[in-house]
């Protein structure tokens, strides 16, 4: 009878201990739940990421040639794509563009620097707003391309800067090669 009421204590401790660890992961995961929805839902006018890396370059061509040969990269026509996942949305493609342009190229005009950044955001109208209120200076209008919308800025040390907020699905869909 001992042994029979000792393994019953032991029963409903163990039953009582794994409802609790149910109840405990059942929670959790709630939790990781109205965390990702946030995240996914999030519209704050924000940078997200980078987009692409642009640099001069003496001879465009040959320098993407160097870096298919020696680095590896799935090159085209404007550098290569380098393909990487959302880390809200896993199941989500993203890009990050790198380019060589001919040196002297007007894109980064007005920059005197020898390259530009392209930073992934979202909420792009939102984010425009925010900059103008700030007294930052916006070089164009946003422009809409079947591949997102973009818009240029200056930072404070002179540097233009492209603002990306893209709609990645397109580059997926165009089944290209890209850099992984």
């Amino acid at each position: 009878m001992k042994k029979l009421t000792g393994i019953l204590i032991i029963l409903s401790a163990l039953t009582s201990c794994n409802l609790i660890t149910n109840k405990t992961s059942q929670m959790q995961e709630q939790k990781n739940q109205t965390q990702d929805s946030q995240l996914v839902n999030d519209t704050t006018p924000k940078v997200t990421g980078i987009g692409g890396i642009f640099f001069f370059s003496d001879n465009p061509q040959k320098i993407r040639e160097w870096y298919a040969k020696n680095l590896g990269l799935e090159v085209n026509e404007w550098g290569s794509s380098f393909e990487f996942r959302n880390a809200n949305r896993p199941d989500e493609i993203n890009y990050l563009q790198w380019s060589p342009f001919r040196n002297g190229s007007e894109y980064f005009a007005p920059s005197k620097k020898d390259f530009m950044i392209n930073y992934r955001v979202q909420n792009i109208e939102g984010l425009v707003k925010k900059l103008k209120a700030n007294g930052v200076n916006i070089l164009d209008e946003i422009e809409n391309f079947e591949y997102g919308k973009f818009v240029h800025i200056m930072d404070a040390e002179g540097n233009k800067l492209e603002l990306w907020e893209p709609i990645d699905s397109v580059f997926t869909n165009m089944d290209g090669k890209t850099t992984k």
